[in-house]
């Protein structure tokens, strides 16, 4: 499993867990994209925007880690890497026959179109069918929003479906499109 000292990169980015001294960072990268975010995120609670959240936050990311409930992690510019720029989280992740989890993930409205996003996912989706062994990737949107349909699609992700009143983002249920991505070498180990 991945530890808060182990860091994923790729060309341009660090994706790895949050520390105690990136909170001002984090705190920062949601005041900042509220508005642009609130349409595909859920509410947030009362103290999400404290310091005392994101302590006991972090903390309960690295514990559910280590028992395999999630990976949550943050996107860094190689060049910046205290600049905040994204999230990316893995999570119902469950074991047994099923092998699969759910990736959701966020990206600050001043560095959409730049291919961070795809990067970012390119490199953890690896890291999450090569070091975790999952088989499937599950990854569902809300209809408008075409940009993360779009970059799915180009990741391999397969429209497996429509769920109405899905999931209670920005204080309404909202339907979402069902994706997912199967693991290649899962499927080779089940032909053997």
């Amino acid at each position: 499993m991945l530890s808060s000292a182990t860091l994923l990169k790729s060309s341009r980015l660090l994706i790895r867990h949050g520390r105690p001294d990136d909170i001002p960072a984090i705190l920062t990268y949601y005041a900042e994209n509220a508005r642009y975010l609130a349409p595909f995120e859920p509410l947030k609670p009362s103290k999400f925007y404290t310091k005392q959240y994101w302590e006991a936050e972090l903390m309960q990311r690295l514990t559910d880690t280590k028992s395999e409930k999630s990976l949550k992690l943050f996107i860094f510019p190689l060049q910046e890497p205290q600049l905040l720029i994204g999230t990316l989280n893995f999570s119902n992740c469950v074991r047994g026959v099923f092998q699969s989890c759910t990736v959701g993930y966020s990206l600050g409205e001043a560095y959409q179109g730049e291919g961070y996003m795809s990067e970012a996912l390119q490199t953890s989706i690896k890291y999450v069918f090569t070091q975790m062994k999952f088989h499937r990737i599950s990854a569902n949107y809300i209809p408008h929003n075409q940009r993360s349909g779009t970059l799915l699609k180009r990741l391999g992700f397969v429209v497996e479906g429509y769920a109405r009143d899905y999931l209670y983002i920005n204080g309404q249920w909202q339907d979402h499109i069902l994706t997912s991505l199967i693991n290649p070498a899962s499927k080779e180990q089940a032909q053997r």
